[in-house]
Parts: C-alpha cells; structure tokens; sequence
C-alpha cells in the first residue's frame, strides 16, 4: 500500500508539473530578433499564422519567419485576447531575408499566392478580422512594389475576383507565444494543419516552385 501511494503521489507531481510546464509555454512569447546586417524584414497577414509562416520559410533566401500579431492598438497581446476580435491585430509574420538570395517582389508575390486574398476577413473556416490580409510596407517603394504585384496577379486573373488585401505602413509586430513558432511542422498530425494548413502550404509550393529550398521540391 505505501509503495502504490508513493507511485500515486510521484504520478501525481509529474502531472503536475507538466501541466505546469505546458501553461507557462502556453504563455511565454517568442523573442523579436534584430535582422542581421545582411537582412531585411518584411511583414504580412494572410489568415492563420501557422500555414503562412511555414509557406514563407521555404522560400530560398528566407533565414527565419516569427509569428505574431499586427495591425492593431493593443499592446503586447496574447493570442487568446486576439482571438477576442477585438484588439484590432491580425495573425501576421515577419519575414527575415536574404535580399541577394530573394527579392520583396518575389515574398510579396508568395504571400499572395500563400492564401486568398480576395475574402474580406475570412480564410476558409477562419473568419474575423484577425483573419484579414494585410500586406505591410516599410518605405514608399516597399508600398509601389506591394500595389505593382496586386495588379499583376490581378491581371493574371489567377483568382476569380479582385485582391482586397489592406496595404497600410507597418508599425510594430508583438510575437506570438512560443508554441506557436514552427506549429506546422510539430503538428503534422493535428487536423487543422493537414486539411486547412497544408493545401494552403501545398499551393505555394506549386506556385513558387522555382523559389523553393530544394528540400521542399
């Protein structure tokens, strides 16, 4: 009976400590790295963060994708206050990449391949504006490059209706908790990820193709 308590008791602190473990994860955050000198950064939201951060990262000359919120007014939010719809942030990534390996033109043009960016707060299943598209500019020419690749693929016609993807300055991106940095690749098996994340992941790497790390060809 005393060694069948003390196993109890032994399984009962593991628990606990592990339960402990996964709440203070759960609410830690990532760290906002600075770009290196060969680095510069580029910013989007295109619905969950999940599929497009890794979409984005497996692009050639992509070093690092944080996930994260921006576009809105509260300060350092969590991604359940996010989720209340009512901080005014949206999922987003920021990109850190190599210029002389990949262009912004090019990470733009992924980013509007990664998602559709003709729904008005919506990606699928996920509606609000925490799910909106927004492509974030830096400098007047980030802005000019952003609304030349919203009329080309507009041209293209490559989706039925018109792109009404925000394109506003970019401000400040507070990075999300650390569980949810690489959430794709830990979470193969999480329904999500293999029937809304995937197909979303599976059409960059059809329509980037000549852009792609070659691990992911």
């Amino acid at each position: 009976m005393k060694k069948l308590n003390l196993l109890l008791l032994i399984t009962l602190l593991f628990a606990t400590t592990t339960f402990a473990q996964t709440e203070d994860n759960q609410q830690s955050f990532a760290h906002l790295p600075t770009p290196d000198k060969n680095e510069k950064v580029a910013t989007f939201a295109g619905g969950c963060f999940w599929a497009l951060s890794e979409g984005m990262s497996e692009l050639k000359g992509v070093d690092k994708v944080i996930s994260g919120f921006a576009g809105g007014k509260t300060k350092n939010p969590s991604y359940q206050e996010v989720c209340t719809k009512t901080t005014g942030h949206a999922e987003s990534v920021q990109v850190y990449y190599n210029p002389s390996v990949i262009s912004f033109e090019k990470l733009t043009e992924a980013f509007f391949y990664a998602h559709d960016p003709t729904t008005v707060d919506r990606q699928g299943p996920d509606e609000g504006p925490d799910y909106r598209s927004v492509a974030f500019y830096r400098t007047p020419a980030e802005k000019a490059i952003i609304m030349s690749v919203i009329a080309k693929v507009n041209a293209t016609h490559h989706y039925t209706d018109k792109i009404v993807t925000q394109v506003q300055p970019y401000t400040i991106l507070y990075p999300a908790e650390i569980y949810h940095q690489g959430y794709f690749k830990t979470h193969m098996d999480n329904y999500y990820i293999t029937h809304v994340s995937m197909p979303k992941v599976m059409k960059l790497r059809k329509t980037m193709h000549d852009e792609l790390k070659s691990e992911y060809k």
